[in-house]
């Protein structure tokens, strides 16, 4: 289509860092460390964590009570997410699209926007509608598409209006994707550790409640990437096309008054504010005045008088 400008580009993130979680274990003089690392952008819910961060019971003897042990393992993050196949991997593409269009109405494209994001499963997010009077008629709408109909939905604003750019972008996070669920089984596989470790009912009351400590540690890791998990999965599932349309610009400006008419108006108000000026500064010019008077008068008699006594 000619007058169309289409960009697209097609971003592959690094790899975050490999996460090792820093670990002290005193139990039994066995040591188990990794480094911890902060997972990307995340949202998380964070309800377990505080039922895992409670200090759990003991016996008499400084070992953790049957009861308590059943509510760290009742407790515990073993809801699985659902599992993504190879090929789903390969297609987590973010995706998102600008578009605009000129159009002869305002509202009637705004309403076929609408339309459209309805016939292809999904909805408008957001709309800022610009009707001034001194100002181009325009709108710009979020809209929120499935993603497997992403070039469907593209190719259906084509009817709207008069297509003027498109720019597309992808951003492929499978990598991402791959490297946060390894590091939340890993997480996983810690945690069934130390549960196990809670569990023998050996050491000392110190060495259990690092223990305990450090459970609740990785379960809020656990949680950070089950959150990312999901942003990522629902960013790849759904595409984001931000519609821009607006009216024709006008070729000839409203009539109104001749230029040399204009003119006179335009230096009569110039005229106007210098007077307005020059008044403003009466408030600084007289007093200033006045000072210089007095120390004139107060100069010539003074010199008066001296050539009198000479």
């Amino acid at each position: 289509m000619q007058g169309v400008r289409w960009t697209s580009s097609l971003k592959r993130p690094p790899p975050e860092p490999p996460v090792r979680l820093l670990l002290v274990l005193v139990l039994a003089a066995t040591l188990f460390g990794c480094r911890d690392t902060k997972p990307a952008a995340h949202l998380y819910d964070s309800a377990a964590v505080a039922t895992s961060e409670r200090h759990i019971g003991y016996d008499k003897n400084g070992h953790p009570s049957a009861v308590a042990l059943e509510a760290v393992t009742v407790t515990g993050t073993e809801d699985a997410l659902p599992p993504v196949s190879a090929a789903d991997i390969s297609n987590m593409v973010i995706r998102t699209a600008d578009v605009s269009i000129e159009v002869d109405s305002l509202e009637p494209a705004v309403a076929r926007v609408r339309e459209l994001a309805a016939r292809f499963g999904g909805y408008v997010a957001s709309t800022q509608i610009s009707t001034g009077k001194a100002q181009l008629r325009n709108a710009r709408l979020e809209v929120k598409i499935p993603a497997q109909r992403f070039d469907e939905s593209l190719s259906g604003l084509s009817p709207i209006g008069k297509l003027e750019s498109v720019s597309v972008e992808a951003e492929d996070v499978g990598e991402q994707f791959v490297d946060v669920s390894a590091r939340m089984e890993n997480a996983r596989r810690l945690e069934r550790r130390l549960i196990d470790l809670l569990a023998a009912r050996t050491g000392k009351l110190k060495d259990v409640l690092d223990v305990e400590q450090t459970l609740a540690r990785v379960r809020e890791e656990i949680e950070r990437y089950e959150g990312r998990i999901r942003y990522l999965r629902a960013h790849t599932a759904t595409s984001t096309l931000s519609v821009y349309v607006h009216e024709p610009v006008p070729i000839v400006a409203s009539v109104g008054r001749s230029p040399l008419s204009e003119a006179f108006r335009q230096a009569w108000r110039n005229f106007v504010v210098l007077l307005s000026l020059a008044v403003q500064s009466l408030g600084v010019v007289l007093p200033l005045g006045l000072l210089a008077g007095v120390a004139w008068m107060v100069t010539r008699r003074w010199r008066v008088a001296r050539q009198k006594a000479a």
